[in-house]
């Protein structure tokens, strides 16, 4: 699921596509149907972007791009944001039943089932992250090259340079015209 770009403005109902920046703010698109353009002024705006979002969890953070798969992953029909509490309560138990029950609101829930329905039929949904690959393959390479090269140790009787071992500064002349 690639979200890259993806953001939420406080303030602002919806999600927005990152399309640019200029000196007065980040340029916004709006990713329901209306497709309206915006410039998010950075001074008093907030924008938070889905890749970086985390839902409470009992041990650890959830991070909503798992949550959004096991939502997708459901054989069920997903409810939508005016269904009432004890509905969203039964759908986050199925596809995150370790968030905290107790810090995570029915606002909260509410919203992120709003988002996935805006996200669901955009084709960037079912698409692979673009760094995903990249990470796993620099991982790897990583582990070879620590393997290959080992640091070379610093001689013990290695000395850092003392001020006096500087080079002389040149002696200025000055010209004896006329004498």
């Amino acid at each position: 699921m690639n979200l890259r770009g993806i953001v939420a403005v406080s303030g602002r109902p919806g999600l927005f596509k990152l399309v640019g920046q200029n000196k007065a703010g980040y340029v916004l698109e709006g990713l329901d149907a209306q497709k309206v353009k915006i410039v998010a002024n950075i001074s008093n705006t907030k924008l938070a972007s889905l890749e970086d979002i985390t839902i409470y969890g009992e041990d650890d953070d959830l991070k909503l791009v798992d949550v959004f798969a096991n939502i997708a992953a459901l054989n069920t029909e997903v409810p939508t944001a005016k269904a009432d509490a004890a509905a969203l309560r039964t759908l986050f138990l199925e596809v995150a039943p370790t968030h905290d029950q107790e810090k995570v609101y029915a606002s909260d829930m509410k919203k992120i089932v709003t988002w996935y329905h805006l996200l669901k039929d955009l084709p960037l949904f079912t698409e692979e992250t673009p760094g995903a690959a990249e990470a796993v393959e620099a991982g790897k390479t990583e582990e070879k090259a620590d393997k290959k090269v080992k640091a070379t140790p610093k001689p013990s009787n290695a000395k850092a340079p003392s001020k006096t071992a500087q080079p002389a500064k040149k002696a200025s002349m000055t010209s004896k015209k006329g004498v």
